[in-house]
């Protein structure tokens, strides 16, 4: 990647915004000790609660890096459709968080995170065309969406 010094307000603003606009549904669906979904039977690849925290503030930083580098390198068209298509996907996360924990709607969050798993990999298709390492840093938020897709289902599987 060529980050120079200049580009570092750019990165910081991306990677602070995808990160609050990525926290701001936890802040309001309840799920620390004792809440729904410490009742649910937990599938056996269910990882420790605290994992959550740490794994999404990464993917959200790689996601402000990746919005950068196909908003600065981008033009016309191209940089239109992947942007979009980044601000649909997010919509997704966004709205599996609210209905799968703020609604405690499993079936739902399973169909929820279908579309995002596909609009993911529209978006990573997308920014791969206007930057290459734009599309290589969503690979890892692919691999942990699929991870939760599985959980989700398993969550529905077991309850």
């Amino acid at each position: 990647m060529d980050l120079s010094r200049s580009d570092l307000p750019g990165v910081a603003l991306a990677v602070v915004v995808c990160n609050a606009v990525g926290a701001a549904p936890a802040l309001v669906t309840a799920t620390g000790s004792g809440s729904w979904y410490d009742t649910l039977a937990q599938p056996a690849l269910a990882p420790p609660n605290w994992v959550f925290g740490p794994v999404w503030t990464l993917l959200f930083t790689l996601l402000g890096v990746a919005a950068y580098l196909v908003l600065r390198d981008g033009s016309g068209r191209q940089r239109t459709v992947a942007f979009s298509l980044f601000v649909a996907q997010y919509a997704l996360n966004v709205a599996w968080t609210l209905v799968f924990f703020g609604g405690q709607n499993i079936p739902g969050g399973l169909a929820v995170i279908a579309a995002l798993w596909a609009g993911i990999a529209a978006t990573l298709a997308a920014f791969y065309r206007v930057r290459p390492a734009a599309g290589a840093l969503l690979v890892p938020y692919l691999a942990w969406v699929s991870f939760a897709a599985y959980l989700n289902y398993a969550f529905w599987a077991l309850n």
